[in-house]
């Protein structure tokens, strides 16, 4: 089994939040920089399953700049076989997902784990963009993760509370505390990461070459109804049969 880990560097939430003069912005030179901790949970799941079965791997992938190699190699120190690094700044989720989407298109992966969202932007798309790109099983949030004969078997937070599911592979997942515990990396482990391979592509997904085909909004007025809380059953009714008042 080949398993993709894909970690964010996100802010470290004890970090002094500084801004720029000039325009306002967060000065991220001030900032230290962390693994995102969903991402964190991914990854001490993947390197669980590789410790527990044999012919597992497990790979780490970033999109970003070189000053997150510090932070990737704490990933290989914790256990990961090796790291990819696509060479950028992203902008967006979507162009990150297109940069996983690539990648696992020429390099197949069985389960590609990544946390339920970045704790700094909070958009929790990517995991089910990149699921839709390759057509992958996908669910998110997942919270805990069993590899079985016929696939895996998750544990699923619902609206009405948590799902016992099965489902085959390949498959996309997003984590999120308890599937695992976070781990440190063994001094053993620090040292063995200095040999473990590194690669670093450049972005293949440009934001620029997208074109607008209509910058039209849609305008919805608004119908200033307001029911009174003794008639509720009357909005409950409208929103089943999808009637418009009047």
């Amino acid at each position: 089994m080949k398993i993709l880990v894909c970690i964010s560097i996100v802010p470290d939430t004890t970090s002094k939040i500084t801004k720029e003069a000039s325009d306002n912005f967060v000065k991220k030179d001030d900032l230290t920089f962390i693994v995102g901790p969903y991402d964190d949970y991914a990854l001490s799941r993947a390197i669980e399953i590789k410790d527990s079965m044999a012919n597992v791997e497990v790979a780490v992938f970033h999109v970003g700049l070189d000053k997150s190699e510090p932070l990737i190699r704490k990933c290989l120190a914790l256990g990961a076989d090796y790291a990819i690094r696509i060479n950028g700044e992203p902008t967006s989720s979507i162009q990150i997902a297109n940069e996983i989407v690539n990648y696992v298109k020429e390099n197949h992966f069985d389960l590609i784990l990544m946390g339920k969202e970045a704790i700094d932007y909070n958009s929790g798309m990517i995991h089910g963009l990149v699921a839709s790109g390759l057509n992958y099983n996908h669910f998110s949030p997942v919270m805990q993760l069993d590899v079985i004969d016929e696939g895996l078997e998750l544990q699923i937070e619902t609206d009405s509370g948590k799902s016992t599911i099965q489902c085959q592979l390949p498959a996309v997942l997003g984590c999120q505390e308890p599937i695992a515990e976070w781990k440190i990396p063994s001094m053993r482990g620090i040292m063995t990461a200095r040999t473990k391979e590194l690669t670093m592509l450049e972005m293949k997904y440009n934001e620029s070459n997208l074109e607008i085909n209509q910058e039209i909004v849609n305008e919805t007025n608004r119908k200033q109804i307001i029911i009174p809380k003794e008639n509720l059953n009357v909005l409950i009714q409208a929103l089943k049969k999808d009637i418009q008042f009047n």
